[in-house]
């Protein structure tokens, strides 16, 4: 496994008793991470994950297209579309926690093509049309689509006091089902009634570090249980 080079850690509250984890106490990092889970696409997982380790039929739905020969495919279409799907760029205080040649953040530019609009001095079409298929036919004037135009995309100044998804100017709770909100004394204490602890002494507070090791548990536990935190830092 690689070693990650993130500093993120959370404060988890633990019934020894009966040996599960009542919730967490954590950062904005951290529930930036856990909501970058929802943006990764299938095949991201899967690749993850490895083929052999996921859930169901998907690994052998990732091998089919691996192993398809291109000439059964669409022309002019990649299988990366499907491979390594893109996602946004997540923020850098939580990039160590999941391995990033396995994540593409690169953008695609795609190839568009719109009417050759002249052809010597024969003839002028006015469609402003575009398609991202080789020689498809306008439209205005039923010939083939084949100038290539320019494709760019605006790239906003990136705001440093305002990556990720949340606000950073709370604490907040994270429950064993992965349930989350802000974090306060009365939401405290009612998480405590809703899980019946009478005897706080079988109460225990420990801190556990969020490397590679734990993103990749904690992605697979996500899948697979409603006792995430359990599984991930107790089993």
């Amino acid at each position: 496994m690689t070693t990650s080079t993130s500093n993120l850690s959370m404060k988890l509250l633990i019934d020894t008793k009966n040996k599960k984890v009542l919730f967490a106490e954590a950062s904005k990092d951290v529930v930036d991470f856990l909501f970058t889970l929802l943006q990764l696409p299938l095949a991201t997982v899967i690749k993850l994950l490895t083929k052999e380790a996921v859930v169901g039929c998907l690994g052998n739905l990732y091998s089919s297209v691996e192993n398809l020969n291109h000439v059964y495919w669409q022309p002019n279409l990649s299988k990366d579309v499907i491979l390594n799907p893109t996602i946004l760029t997540s923020s850098p205080a939580i990039s160590g926690l999941l391995p990033s040649a396995a994540i593409n953040h690169s953008q695609i530019t795609p190839k568009l093509y719109r009417c050759p609009k002249r052809s010597g001095n024969n003839y002028y079409c006015s469609s402003s049309t575009v398609t991202d298929v080789y020689n498809s036919k306008c439209a205005a004037c039923g010939r083939g689509m084949t100038r290539e135009v320019n494709y760019s995309t605006a790239t906003a100044e990136p705001n440093k006091s305002n990556n990720g998804f949340v606000k950073e100017v709370i604490t907040y709770m994270i429950m064993d089902n992965l349930l989350i909100q802000p974090m306060s004394t009365i939401s405290g204490i009612t998480m405590l009634n809703q899980f019946n602890v009478k005897n706080v002494g079988v109460l225990k507070e420990t801190v556990v570090k969020l490397g590679m090791e734990e993103g990749l548990k904690l992605l697979k536990a996500s899948i697979e249980s409603q006792m995430v935190l359990t599984t991930v830092f107790l089993a």
